[in-house]
């Protein structure tokens, strides 16, 4: 073989031998696969409760766990205790309620209380109670003396009433039904319903055994002597016997009532 053809041989064998090598030296080296970027947790959403409305309705928490009811939602220093039961029948205590807010991550509800002064209410943790809704509004006008339930805002009855009389008046302002109470003997003054109210006589610390509770009641006996559209009873809302079984079959506890002038 030629000097010249031997050269050429060995350095064709030498460039065949580096060429696999110079080829994986200009690949890339491989990288590691990223950890996959985890999503960050949805915002907590603070609770959120609509005001009492007669043409949205309302939200009533039933009690499940007895609280304390804080005037103010940072101190525990004026309040008022909450039990489970109402305080006549002991029935399943379900309060109206106003507001709601969540604080450092913990909900709350304002409920409107069944104690004096009228009109009390406090905040309560949301965990201790059970949210539902009403469709009911009441409006008691005591000038006119009539009732009307309205049901998704729109007027379902409207009739005449006894209201209280001038010494001892029919209390103003937002109240709600506290407990619906079956007579025993509907041929009795009461009728045969009483549907007692959050709201108590300003006049009257006691009556008839108990705190002075407003109720809207039926009318028998002895209360058939003031008639329908007069103002002749102690605080208390007196209607015919006809529309009190009306309102007790359907307007559940808890529904807001507006008695105004």
């Amino acid at each position: 073989m030629e000097p010249r053809t031997a050269i050429a041989v060995l350095s064709a064998l030498t460039m065949a031998m580096l060429a696999p090598a110079a080829a994986f030296a200009q690949d890339p080296a491989p990288q590691p696969t990223p950890a996959p970027t985890p999503e960050p947790p949805e915002a907590e959403q603070p609770l959120d409760i609509p005001a009492p409305s007669r043409t949205k309705g309302s939200t009533v928490a039933r009690i499940v766990a007895p609280a304390f009811a804080r005037a103010e939602l940072g101190s525990r220093k004026r309040g008022w205790r909450v039990r489970t039961a109402t305080a006549w029948s002991k029935q399943p205590q379900v309060l109206l309620v106003l507001d709601s807010a969540t604080v450092d991550g913990k909900d709350w509800v304002k409920v409107l209380l069944a104690d004096r002064p009228n009109g009390s209410a406090g905040w309560i943790p949301r965990d201790g109670v059970v949210l539902d809704r009403t469709r009911y509004w009441v409006t008691v006008r005591v000038r006119t003396r009539r009732v009307t339930v309205y049901r998704d805002g729109k007027r379902a009855r409207s009739f005449r009433a006894v209201v209280g009389k001038p010494r001892t008046p029919t209390p103003l302002g937002l109240a709600a039904i506290y407990e619906r109470n079956r007579q025993p003997d509907p041929g009795a003054f009461l009728g045969p319903w009483a549907l007692s109210l959050t709201s108590l006589s300003n006049v009257l610390e006691s009556f008839g055994g108990g705190p002075g509770r407003v109720a809207i009641h039926g009318r028998e006996a002895g209360s058939l002597r003031d008639p329908l559209g007069s103002a002749r009873s102690h605080g208390c809302v007196r209607v015919d016997n006809g529309n009190v079984r009306w309102m007790a079959a359907r307007v559940p506890v808890g529904t807001p009532v507006r008695v105004k002038r």
